[in-house]
């Protein structure tokens, strides 16, 4: 009796096939983050003090100077902290998921299994360093007295669901490209730098009169993410358009990297 063992249809996620292999989420994201931190003195205190650091950085600088013109009803550090912390996700997620097909070359070569869990790991691991960087938020939101709009609570949620399906469309679509042109892994650290200040994590929107300004700002997939973050705050007065647009955004992200990245996959173990 013989047995073939092929992919999925290149025109799929493969969902049936990533359970069926779930075991090794839990073996690639708990391998990467013993990795990441190996050998560091303060370990997982680098999550912490990584989006803090910037947030401080800001306050001191331009703090004031966003506050003044943009009329913030919300503790600027609070407003600050909260992006960084999901622009952690997107900005971590995509790195790690664009060169984690470079990085387990050796196993991709000898054995199969669905490649989309590898970058789907690689995204898991900056999810973990958002839940330990929330530790310093939720003090810095008993310090500053903000209140919360409990009635808004699954804002959270949606916001990180937009926030990993655009880490992972972007990821997977610069990790095929990574396989065959290795220029790419050059270009991630710049794109991540200018992503940053093309993207209201550190200002809100309306920071700028510039219609044309504010709608490309809209279409940044993380846009909607940070607004649905800032909505759990009592005061803060969600930008809906924003959200539309962004979760419209994120989802085309999220289609054209995976089915690039399921198209091309077949070459991955050749390339490599």
């Amino acid at each position: 009796m013989e047995f073939e063992i092929k992919s999925q249809s290149k025109l799929s996620v493969g969902l049936k096939e990533l359970w069926e292999y779930r075991e090794l989420f839990y073996f690639f994201t708990w391998r990467d983050i013993k990795v990441k931190y190996k050998q560091t003195v303060l370990g997982f205190l680098w999550a912490i003090l990584q989006p803090l650091f910037m947030t401080l950085v800001f306050t001191v600088f331009v703090g004031d100077s966003i506050v003044s013109k943009t009329n913030l009803v919300i503790p600027y550090p609070v407003f600050a902290l909260s992006g960084m912390l999901l622009w952690g996700i997107f900005s971590g997620g995509m790195s790690n998921a664009a060169n984690s097909m470079v990085s387990n070359s050796n196993i991709i070569k000898k054995i199969y299994f669905p490649r989309l869990i590898i970058p789907i790991s690689a995204i898991l691991v900056a999810l973990i360093d958002f839940f330990i960087a929330t530790i310093i938020f939720i003090f810095l939101l008993f310090f500053y007295k903000v209140d919360i709009n409990y009635s808004a609570v699954f804002f959270l949620p949606l916001s990180l669901f937009i926030t990993c399906m655009s880490a992972m469309g972007v990821g997977t679509f610069l990790a095929a490209l990574n396989i065959k042109y290795r220029d790419v892994r050059y270009i991630i650290p710049f794109l991540v730098q200018a992503l940053l200040f093309l993207t209201p994590v550190l200002y809100p929107v309306n920071i700028s009169n510039n219609i044309f300004a504010q709608f490309i700002l809209k279409l940044n997939p993380i846009s909607g993410a940070l607004e649905l973050m800032r909505g759990l705050f009592v005061g803060y007065s969600v930008n809906y358009e924003t959200v539309w647009i962004s979760l419209g955004v994120s989802i085309l992200f999220f289609i054209t990297g995976v089915l690039y990245f399921r198209k091309t996959e077949i070459y991955f173990a050749d390339l490599v």
